[in-house]
């Protein structure tokens, strides 16, 4: 069993940053897939950056290619999600996730986080 807990949203401005982080109970950590999805009001969830199992591809969504970034620190079993130039289009709750392999699909990672809201204002 693996416990997942979000941090680090908040209120921003567009064109303004944000660091997310995910910290992982257990020991098992780097032998998991992390991903961050999220979830906009009426829309469904939806993928936003992955990363291996040790680390080394990372993967993200057009959406945000250029500016986000994924990275995974295994000594501190947190997953961290580096957002910049946001855009009000990027307001949702995002989720960490955890699985056997880096997947676009909600429905192939095996534990969540409860999720943390990012609004961003225009």
């Amino acid at each position: 069993q693996v416990q997942l807990v979000e941090s680090g949203g908040g209120l921003v401005q567009a064109g303004g940053s944000l660091r997310l982080s995910c910290a992982t109970s257990g020991r098992t950590f780097s032998s998991y897939a992390m991903g961050w999805f999220r979830q906009a009001p009426g829309k469904e969830r939806e993928f936003v950056a992955g990363v291996r199992r040790f680390g080394g591809s990372a993967y993200y969504a057009d959406s945000v290619k250029g500016r986000f970034t994924i990275s995974r620190d295994n000594a501190k079993n947190t997953v961290y999600l580096e957002m910049n130039s946001l855009k009000p289009e990027d307001t949702a709750v995002y989720y960490c996730a955890a699985g056997g392999r880096v997947s676009y699909l909600a429905d192939d990672m095996d534990y969540w986080g409860h999720g943390t809201l990012v609004t961003v204002s225009s």
